[in-house]
C-alpha cells in the first residue's frame, strides 16, 4: 500500500511538464456573491508560460474544486474559455474564469493536457490555490 500512496501523492512527471509554468491567482467577486444565500463567487487568473524550446498546444483541462463543505466537484473539458491556445517557446497565455461555491473558503487544483509539435500528449499540474472570501463577506454564526 505504501507504493500506491507514494505513486498517488507523487506521480511520475513527464520531463516536458517542467518547461510549462502554471501561475494561478484567485480573487473574490462580491458583485456575483450572496453570502446570505451561501453563494460565494471567485474569479481566477491563470498565466501559462512556455519556458521550453518546443511549441505546445493546450488541449484539455481537468479541475478539482473543493467547495469547503466536504464536496469536491470535478470538471473536465476541451481547452480553456473556448480556446485551445498554442504556446510558442517563450510565450505566455493568460485567461480568466470563475467558480461559485457554497462556503466562504475552498480551493482548486488540477491539470492541463497538452500536445507537443510531434503530437505527443503530456499533462501539467495546476498548483493548488485557495478561494477565500474577505472577512467582511463571511457570515457570522
Amino acid at each position: 500500500m505504501t507504493f500506491l500512496n507514494d505513486f498517488l501523492c507523487n506521480p511520475p512527471r513527464d520531463p516536458r511538464a517542467s518547461d510549462i509554468e502554471i501561475i494561478p491567482k484567485a480573487f473574490y467577486v462580491p458583485e456575483h456573491s450572496d453570502p446570505a444565500q451561501q453563494r460565494f463567487a471567485f474569479g481566477y487568473d491563470i498565466r501559462i508560460v512556455n519556458h521550453g524550446a518546443r511549441t505546445v498546444q493546450l488541449i484539455e483541462r481537468h479541475w478539482h474544486i473543493d467547495r469547503g463543505n466536504g464536496c469536491i466537484h470535478e470538471v473536465r473539458g476541451e481547452g480553456v474559455v473556448g480556446e485551445q491556445p498554442i504556446l510558442n517557446p517563450g510565450t505566455v497565455y493568460r485567461y480568466q474564469s470563475g467558480s461559485v461555491i457554497e462556503t466562504p473558503a475552498g480551493h482548486m487544483w488540477g491539470d492541463y493536457g497538452f500536445i507537443d509539435a510531434e503530437g505527443e500528449a503530456f499533462r501539467v499540474a495546476i498548483p493548488l490555490f485557495h478561494l477565500v472570501a474577505p472577512r467582511d463577506y463571511r457570515p457570522l454564526h
